[in-house]
């Protein structure tokens, strides 16, 4: 019995160990931790569980039978994060530079077939070199069955990829169809071909940094939602970012009290908005005095700064925030705002997560640029995750809700349940300047008549009480009071059911 111990005691530590010390040293001085270091911070003391911590890879091809090491390039298994239960693979940049076998992707599957089945969300610490080149077709026949249950777990469980090394090829599809994308500054990049390639095809010279590092994909594409500036920010934040999301989608978020109180007005927003229409303020500076403990959560916060998502509380209960940023484009929507709200209130409304949506939106963005690149089906892509939402949905129109962008941005015709407006807000097709030159052009020589006329319109249009008079708005409130209109609408709509036409599924305009 004693030689059985310790030949398993010697087996683990061979897997402990992953490449050897000359690469966990390696490692180190990059300034990246390991695999199984960065699982410790990610779990609970002592909560971890490892899988598979003898697998190996079958490869006899180019010498890989004489490399053998327990684990095959990834850590994976199960624990809790502040008490919940989580799935996490991180793989092992020592071991083969973390490149993915079919072995390897044997193990992942394995993880993420089991959350499927429990309802725990799966969380991946990508850090690997691609697929394993000596396997051939086998390792990219792994990644195809990553791939798929991906597909199978979308909208099922939260998945979140936090990119800690090179994500590159193949090995960027599993991250870009999971819920959300993390990033580590100056270590970490994601690119399906690398700068080597760019140079030979394009004959553009450009850097791994440059093509695809943190800041250019959580900046300029948008492919990545936060940027950390090392592992342990990295993965304290996300401990962070799991407390608003439910397990599965078989159950509501968790909550967390607060004492914040429901009731609690903030004097303050009734100064908000300056008088002058044309005037930017910062919509953060609203939705931090309106949630709990003034904490947002904000994703993307650097793309498409022209619209504000991310997670809050109210009440203790998570919530999806989408708002309108006026401070940039003046809050209007262009293609990259509306695919990336789209996509955050899918995700709200496949996990039970309302949507609180607060609108000032002068329109959709004009331009040659913007009609080219599709700004009519990228725009419908808002509209439809609107309107097929069945979550509760919150809106609160602060000043302007112009034109189309006015119905997309939840609105009462796209069932959203509770509209509020505040004082000032304007409910129209466009501006009143605007208005009056269209429908009054033949006075455009009579600057004294069009004034008038201006000013008609905005005594008839420029406030919310034609809409309320329709039922389009369901009430006009103070600024001040609109965390305690807010709490009472989720409290009554905590229970809300409402289902979608049965079918196999829509067809989003992608």
């Amino acid at each position: 019995m004693d030689d059985i111990q310790k030949l398993l005691e010697a087996k683990r530590a061979a897997a402990r160990l992953g490449g050897g010390q000359r690469r966990i040293d390696a490692q180190h001085k990059k300034g990246k931790l390991t695999a199984r270091e960065r699982l410790e911070l990610l779990f609970d003391q002592n909560s971890f569980e490892e899988w598979d911590m003898f697998v190996q890879h079958r490869c006899v091809d180019f010498g890989m039978d004489e490399q053998h090491i327990p684990g095959d390039g990834v850590v994976t298994g199960y624990g809790t994060i502040n008490g919940r239960l989580a799935f996490a693979y991180s793989q092992d940049f020592t071991v083969f530079g973390g490149a993915l076998s079919e072995a390897h992707a044997e193990k992942i599957c394995k993880v993420m077939d089991q959350a499927m089945k429990v309802g725990a969300p799966v969380i991946g610490l990508n850090d690997s070199g691609g697929a394993r080149i000596q396997e051939g077709v086998a390792s990219l026949g792994g990644y195809a069955e990553v791939f798929q249950r991906n597909v199978l777990a979308s909208g099922v469980i939260p998945q979140i990829s936090l990119i800690m090394g090179p994500s590159a090829g193949g090995a960027v599809y599993s991250p870009a169809m999971t819920d959300f994308i993390f990033m580590v500054k100056d270590s970490s990049y994601m690119f399906v071909t690398g700068p080597e390639v760019v140079k030979t095809v394009t004959h553009e010279e450009v850097t791994a940094e440059e093509l695809g590092g943190a800041s250019t994909h959580t900046s300029r594409s948008g492919v990545a939602d936060l940027a950390f500036e090392n592992d342990v920010e990295a993965l304290l934040m996300l401990r962070r970012f799991f407390n608003y999301l439910p397990l599965s989608n078989r159950e509501k978020p968790p909550i967390r009290p607060s004492g914040d109180p429901a009731g609690r007005v903030d004097e303050s927003l009734d100064t908000l908005v300056p008088s002058n229409p044309n005037q930017p303020y910062d919509i953060k500076e609203l939705i931090t005095k309106m949630v709990d403990d003034g904490d947002f959560f904000e994703l993307q916060p650097e793309y498409a700064k022209n619209i504000v998502i991310g997670f809050a509380r109210m009440e203790g209960a998570t919530v999806g925030i989408v708002a309108n940023q006026p401070l940039v484009l003046a809050g209007c929507l262009d293609i990259k705002s509306s695919i990336k709200a789209a996509r955050f209130v899918r995700f709200c409304d496949a996990f039970h997560i309302p949507v609180v949506t607060l609108v000032d939106v002068p329109g959709f963005m004009p331009g040659t640029s913007q009609e080219y690149g599709g700004i009519i089906k990228h725009g419908a892509k808002l509209l439809y995750a609107y309107a097929e939402a069945t979550v509760p949905k919150i809106t609160v129109i602060t000043r302007k809700a112009y034109g189309g962008a006015y119905d997309v941005m939840a609105s009462k015709h796209l069932r959203g349940d509770v509209n509020f407006a505040w004082p000032n807000a304007e409910i129209a097709v466009m501006g009143a300047k605007g208005a009056v030159e269209i429908i009054f052009r033949e006075d455009k020589g009579d600057p004294e008549k069009l004034a008038a006329s201006e000013a008609e319109y905005k005594r008839r249009f420029a406030n919310p009480f034609v809409a309320a008079e329709r039922g389009y708005i369901d009430d006009v409130i103070q600024p001040h009071e609109t965390r305690q209109r807010i709490c009472r609408s989720l409290k009554m709509l905590k229970d809300k059911k409402l289902e979608n036409p049965w079918r196999k599924h829509g067809n989003i305009p992608l």
